[in-house]
């Protein structure tokens, strides 16, 4: 009798042979720009930390006292035993920060995404999605049993044709859902997100962003998209986030109106269904936020390193394609040579991973790296030089670049 587990080797040992499994590399201590991985001290220029907030003491020392004053979990999900004041006092200190009505933090971010979506449409419903959108914002839409329509990335003409077609079609939708990251994390462009809330407005659609990778990088003092664009919160009725990238902890949240949050919290079961979290990772959460309220030079840093990084890279005649956010992809082309060009970094003490296909379109293979504030000149030099090295061996950039 056939082993009924067997594909699972299969299919496993299929992605080794086309190169397309992850190899996990290992982090032996805390992430700062430089560190141990694998073994080997490195700089860290491939980590969602922008703000270099994981290690930073405020949310060590917050998360060290509430283990002592709460324990090291919370005993259960939070609609039953496990919602606590930390929970409650994030949440609105969220709020207040994010200037909405109320926010609710989920276990992660891919939770907010898969939980809420499905909740926000279902049947009779239409969801009009970016092309380029997360993969947690997909799995959500999936699950809704909505009509789906996607429109041509970051193109808001395309979104109002989509959105025209909609309204002349003989179905009448009970309600349309936009939904767009805020910043795309593979190219590190922003959503035109004035022209799709305006959009959303214009045609009576709800209008949800994915801001996992603008909050603490865009907006005043790191507030997030809404913020930059300075948009009403009426124009955008979901504003989704994350803890886990320049919050520097883990966890993801939305911030709305109240009738948005109580919805949520009834209807959602990513969030009813799971365990709420550990006293530590709220109370370092709460940090984060006192961080970012008082210590406004790690944002200013960041941008400050980020136009430092993508300046040299130009000069020295890498493409950098159309990156507006600390987000810099280094552009190859090749999947193979990017994973060589990868492997040429961390030998020169540079860890910085590659983009492949089918993660990417094939031909668009690229070094992503991503910024941090914590980051200094001389580290930014270092890695500069280690690209400009690695870049003209293997013909990224011509030889007589400089």
């Amino acid at each position: 009798m056939r082993d009924p587990t067997s594909f699972l080797g299969e299919e496993y040992r299929e992605l080794v042979r086309q190169d397309l499994d992850w190899k996990l590399r290992v982090l032996g201590g805390p992430s700062t720009p430089w560190c141990m991985v694998d073994g080997k001290k490195v700089l860290m220029f491939c980590s969602n930390n922008y703000l270099g907030l994981s290690n930073h003491p405020k949310l060590k020392s917050a998360a060290l006292e509430a283990v002592k004053n709460y324990g090291a979990g919370s005993g259960s999900v939070r609609p039953i035993a496990g919602n606590m004041d930390l929970h409650m006092e994030l949440e609105r200190r969220l709020a207040k920060f994010k200037g909405a009505e109320a926010s609710l933090v989920y276990q992660t971010g891919y939770a907010a995404n898969s939980g809420l979506i499905p909740q926000l449409a279902g049947k009779g419903d239409l969801v009009v999605s970016d092309e380029l959108n997360h993969g947690s914002i997909i799995d959500g839409v999936r699950l809704s049993l909505a009509e789906r329509r996607v429109y041509k990335h970051g193109d808001a003409d395309d979104l109002s044709r989509v959105l025209d077609e909609a309204e002349g079609s003989s179905t009448a939708f009970r309600r349309i859902l936009i939904i767009t990251d805020g910043v795309f994390s593979m190219d590190g462009d922003i959503a035109p997100l004035d022209r799709v809330a305006a959009l959303g407005a214009e045609h009576g659609a709800m209008v949800y962003v994915d801001d996992a990778h603008g909050e603490g990088v865009l907006g005043e003092g790191g507030r997030g998209i809404v913020s930059h664009f300075r948009l009403p919160r009426d124009r955008v009725h979901v504003e989704m986030g994350t803890f886990s990238k320049a919050f520097g902890v883990v966890g993801g949240h939305i911030s709305g109106s109240q009738d948005l949050v109580n919805f949520a919290y009834n209807k959602s079961r990513t969030w009813l269904l799971s365990g709420s979290h550990p006293p530590a990772v709220a109370a370092a959460c709460l940090a984060a936020v006192d961080v970012l309220e008082s210590e406004p030079e790690h944002v200013r840093r960041l941008w400050e390193n980020t136009q430092y990084f993508k300046k040299a890279m130009v000069d020295l005649g890498f493409d950098i394609g159309k990156s507006e956010t600390p987000i810099t992809p280094v552009m190859v082309g090749e999947s193979a040579k990017a994973k060589q060009l990868s492997s040429r970094l961390f030998e020169a003490g540079v860890f910085a991973l590659p983009i492949v296909y089918p993660m990417v379109a094939q031909g668009r293979a690229r070094i992503r790296t991503i910024m941090n504030a914590a980051l200094t000149k001389e580290d930014l030099d270092f890695a500069i030089g280690a690209f400009e090295t690695a870049g003209k061996e293997l013909r990224v950039v011509p030889r007589a670049a400089s």
